[in-house]
Parts: C-alpha cells; sequence; structure tokens
C-alpha cells in the first residue's frame, strides 16, 4: 500500500561550476567540457551571427543547444529545459567592457497526457514547450518582458504523430512556420528542433587529429543526422547599434557597426533531489555553466585542464585573468603542423604547416618570437603592432608568436590597420599598407563572435560565395584582377564570412585549421618559408597546399533554408538511417 508523503530532501546536488579542473572533446562545442557534458540541456552547441541575406537591414544571430539529438531518442524526446536561462549577449561599444544588449529566453514544460507513454497522442502533446523573452538594454540591470507563451514545435517523431488524425493533423513544416513570432519590439523569433547545422568528421578528428582520414577510409559527418534545439533572432541592425552610431555606415567598414556575441547559459547553484520522483527544487542564485564565442575556442584551443574554468567566466572576465592568453600564443595545434615538433605524429596536418623562417627572419613556431624581433623598431611604428596605437595588446612579450594572428582571431578582433591589410600593394613589405578586408575589432572583451554589420552580404548563388569566409575573401583580393589592382576599399566576396561573424554555410573547422597552419600571416605577406623573400611569385608549394587543405566534410548533411530561421528542418525519428 502506498503511503503518501512529503517531499524529504535527501541529497543536494551543488552546481558550483564556478569550478576548477576540467576535461574533452572537440565539434564546435558539443560536449566540450566535463561538467557541462552531464548536463546537455544547458550545452550550448554553436553559434552563428550573420547579416540576413534576404532582409540586409538585419541581423541574424542563431543559439545551438542539446548536442547530438537523436532524432528517434523517444519516449523522453530532448527540449529546452526549465530553470535553466539560456541568454545571448550582445557588446556594441568598445569604450567600456560589458554588455550592452541581453536577450534571455525561459522555457515551461506541461505534459498535456499523462497516462501515456506517446510523446503526441489525440492532438495533444507531452513536454509541450512554450516560452518567455526578454530584452535587456541596460547590460542585465533590467530586463522588460517581451514575448510570452511562445510556441516551440515538438519534436519531428514521424508521419503519424504529426500528420495522421490520431496525432497532430498538419505538416512539420506548418508547426515550423506557426511557431515564428514577430515581438513588439521587432525582431523575428524562432525557438525549437533544428537539424543540427555543425558539419566535422568527429570519429576523424578525435582519432588523434586524424583529419582527413588517412588510409583511404572515408570521412563522413559525425553530426549528420543529429538534431539540435536552436534559438534563432533577426533584429534590426538599428536595435544593435550603439549610442550615437550612425544611421548609416560611413564605409563597408565601419568601426562603429562592430558588434561582439556570445551565448551562456545558467542554472540555480544549487539542485535537491525529492524521494517521491517529483521534480528536483532549485534554488540560490544563478551559476553561469555554459558559454560561447567563437566556435572550438573551448574545444581546441583551451586544454583538458581549463575547460570547466572557461565555462565559468564571460569574456569580460578575461580581460583582467590571463590564465587562458598562453593557449592562444602558442596553440597546441601548432605542435602538430611543426616538422620541428610534432608534425610528424600527424600525418593528416602535413600540408599545414607553419612559418618557421617567413621572409627568411621570422619563426612563428610555438615559444618562438615571431613578429617580436621587431619590438623597439622604427618598422613598427604607425601599425597596430606601435605601443603607441593599441600598446602591447598585439605584441606582448617574447614567446608569443601567435599574438599577431590567432590571438586578434579569437581575442580582440582585427583592425583595418597595417599589418591586418592583405599584402596586395605593400611591394613585399607585410607592414606597408595594403588593402583592406576586415575590420571587426572590438577589444573590451575576450573569446567572443565578432562582427561589422556594415560589411554587404554574399548571396548565397553568388558563384563567388565560398565557405572559406574571409580566407576566400582574401584569396581573391590577392588573386583576382577585379580587386587586386589597387589597395582601396572595396567589397570582395565573402568579407561578410567566418572570422567576420559566422554563416550557417562557413566550414569553420578547416577555416580555423588553416589560420592555426599560418593562412592570415600568408594574406598579410608573412608568406610560408618556401618563398624567398623578393621573389616574383608568393604562389608556393606551401601556400598552396594550405589553400587547399582540406578536412573531407565541407558542408551540411541537409540545405539550408533561404529565410529565417535558415536552419534545416530537423530530422524526424522515422527518416533516420534510410
Amino acid at each position: 500500500m502506498f503511503t503518501h508523503f512529503k517531499p524529504v530532501r535527501v541529497m543536494a546536488v551543488v552546481w558550483v561550476l564556478l569550478a576548477t579542473a576540467g576535461q574533452c572533446v572537440w565539434a564546435s562545442s558539443h560536449r566540450e567540457a566535463p561538467l557541462i557534458a552531464n548536463d546537455p540541456l544547458a550545452d550550448n552547441t554553436d553559434l552563428y551571427a550573420f547579416r540576413s541575406p534576404d532582409n540586409p537591414n538585419t541581423i541574424t544571430i542563431i543559439a545551438n543547444f542539446i548536442p547530438a539529438e537523436l532524432p528517434y531518442g523517444g519516449p523522453n524526446y530532448n527540449t529546452f529545459g526549465e530553470n535553466i536561462r539560456y541568454e545571448i549577449h550582445i557588446d556594441n561599444n568598445a569604450a567600456m567592457p560589458g554588455d550592452e544588449i541581453i536577450y534571455r529566453f525561459t522555457f515551461t514544460r506541461v505534459n498535456q497526457d499523462p497516462t501515456t507513454f506517446f510523446n503526441i497522442r489525440l492532438g495533444q502533446q507531452n513536454l509541450k514547450t512554450t516560452y518567455t523573452m526578454e530584452r535587456s538594454v541596460d547590460g542585465g540591470a533590467s530586463f522588460q518582458v517581451i514575448l510570452t507563451g511562445g510556441i516551440v514545435p515538438p519534436p519531428y517523431i514521424g508521419p503519424r504523430s504529426i500528420e495522421s488524425a490520431v496525432g497532430l493533423g498538419t505538416t512539420y513544416e506548418q508547426l515550423l512556420a506557426d511557431a515564428i513570432t514577430t515581438s513588439p519590439t521587432g525582431e523575428l523569433v524562432y525557438c525549437g528542433p533544428a537539424d543540427d547545422p555543425f558539419f566535422v568528421d568527429l570519429g576523424g578528428v578525435f582519432d588523434l587529429g586524424n583529419l582527413p582520414r588517412q588510409g583511404g577510409d572515408s570521412p563522413r559527418d559525425g553530426l549528420g543526422q543529429y538534431n539540435v534545439h536552436s534559438i534563432a533572432i533577426q533584429v534590426p541592425i538599428s536595435t544593435l547599434l550603439k549610442a550615437g552610431a550612425p544611421a548609416q555606415p560611413t564605409s563597408i567598414l565601419d568601426p562603429n557597426y562592430v558588434i561582439g556575441i556570445w551565448a551562456s547559459t545558467s542554472r540555480r547553484a544549487m539542485r535537491t533531489l525529492n524521494t517521491d520522483g517529483s521534480s528536483p527544487d532549485e534554488e540560490g542564485g544563478w551559476v553561469q555553466v555554459s558559454r560561447l564565442g567563437m566556435p572550438l575556442t573551448n574545444e581546441a584551443v583551451i586544454p583538458i585542464g581549463m575547460k570547466d574554468y572557461w565555462n565559468s567566466i564571460t569574456p569580460y572576465d578575461e580581460l583582467t585573468d590571463t590564465a587562458l592568453d598562453g593557449f592562444f600564443y602558442n596553440p597546441e595545434l601548432g605542435l602538430y603542423m611543426d616538422d620541428a615538433l610534432f608534425g610528424g605524429a600527424v600525418p593528416a596536418f602535413a600540408p599545414l604547416r607553419i612559418q618557421r623562417n617567413s621572409l627568411q627572419a621570422f619563426d612563428f613556431g610555438n615559444g618562438n618570437d615571431g613578429l617580436y624581433v621587431l619590438k623597439g623598431n622604427a618598422a613598427l611604428a604607425g601599425t597596430a603592432l606601435d605601443d603607441a596605437i593599441f600598446g602591447t595588446l598585439l605584441l606582448p612579450g617574447p614567446g608569443k608568436p601567435r599574438s599577431v594572428d590567432l590571438w586578434p582571431a579569437f581575442h580582440t578582433g582585427v583592425p583595418n590597420f597595417p599589418p591586418y591589410q592583405l599584402a596586395t600593394g605593400k611591394n613585399g613589405n607585410p607592414l606597408a599598407v595594403g588593402k583592406p578586408f576586415v575590420h571587426n575589432f572590438l577589444p573590451n572583451g575576450g573569446d567572443m563572435l565578432r562582427l561589422n554589420m556594415a560589411v554587404p552580404v554574399t548571396q548565397r548563388d553568388d558563384p563567388n560565395f565560398s565557405a572559406l569566409g574571409l580566407i576566400q575573401a582574401a584569396v581573391l583580393g590577392l588573386t583576382d584582377p577585379a580587386y587586386n589592382g589597387s589597395t582601396e576599399l572595396q567589397f570582395i566576396p565573402n568579407m561578410d564570412g567566418f572570422p567576420n561573424g559566422r554563416r550557417l554555410e562557413d566550414d569553420v573547422t578547416r577555416i580555423e585549421l588553416q589560420a592555426v597552419g599560418g593562412a592570415v600571416l600568408a594574406a598579410v605577406g608573412l608568406l610560408y618559408d618556401d618563398y624567398t623573400a623578393g621573389g616574383a611569385n608568393p604562389v608556393t608549394t606551401d601556400l598552396l597546399d594550405v589553400l587547399t587543405y582540406t578536412t573531407g566534410v565541407e558542408k551540411n548533411d541537409k540545405a539550408f533554408k533561404s529565410n529565417f530561421p535558415y536552419v534545416a528542418t530537423p530530422w524526424s525519428g522515422t527518416e533516420v538511417g534510410q
């Protein structure tokens, strides 16, 4: 006989993820640290931000959560969690650290028919989920509720659950369309399931960097036929502009139009389990348990012992806490792209070889000085590496060779300032003024996805559109007669691509591996070792090896949509594996 009793608190699981130790994985933030790997509903997987191709007066931001959702993962399918704050943070003012705008989403779940084990039956849903959307325009000091009762579509279980008379009696595309909402403050909003848009050969990369796979083994998209849950917002550029910025940009690289974006999740500090099987009690202050800005930072830059710590701090904490800086100055991946170190142990990275003797003068191998050998030299005067311009931000000291390329790409943004201009027009001097192609400099925070909203859109059907983003823009700016005849600022296709923001199509794994292999250095004129300074042809074998490198997986398993929310329809539980 069952005797009713009041819930008794039997144990407290304290989510003190301000913590320390760490471990784990790669994949643009899928299970990237040990503590958050045990809490998938609060796990950021990816972040995207781009100027909307069909509505260029707006910016689309997509934050994805819940890694590796099996489409047939019932009877308890994944959805957004309760007692979690999902937040998208925007920084638009380099003059002060901290967010200017924050969007916060919280979710409520209801079982409409607890008498069945099915998720959907006879027009009713279990774990029917709705959301509240709030916005802060004062850095989090206060929040305004701007949407309540927002609809989250159910999981795409299969045709009987969605389309038939014993299910919901509709189509899944209609459910998706019905879930898109326009807020009273002008944002277009979607919260719900989507095909996971990240693509990478997880099996290969986790196998000690076997990317592309060696020995004839075929690569595969390790996230193919998996879903995620997306929070997508399309925001007018005017809403995201910093106070005092001109309503129209003064150029396509207007510094007033740079924003930084990062996403986070937070939970209550304490969870108490109850002996009667009822939902745990959540109490205490809110603690950040996951964050994401640039893809692959926590996976491929931060080492195991610091991953949980990285998740617990904000980009603004990184300004004063320098414990993580060295991992950008001397990235571990650089060890495997250097024949003098451990390059031979990772044959898949053989095309990616860091400059050890660029222009017969500069060594960018781990632990070496790179351009720091010029410190105090008049050659640096008037460049971004001059202490009188940005202090020691981009040339902080000896033994930190990647402070001039990987550090700004991940940590400060890149200024439109020598040497960060294309080698076009430099006449062999990488420190000279060249052709502008990027400006997303926002040095008042650490790891964020930075986007210059003034850069025009490269339409997805443009023959010059490329998943290589800024890498391809650099190639065109250096080699295409339409762009390499002058040092004037002009739009080059894919200037709106990663790492100037991130489009869904951008192959960030390949771009970042090429960048670690020195592609950015080469683009500004610090060419590979097989080029002799002063030579007529900079297009050497080493450069071509880097530019033609492929991981073996170069696009998503589903085509993206041409309009908001752009992510592909999630896989259904009955089509996977067919």
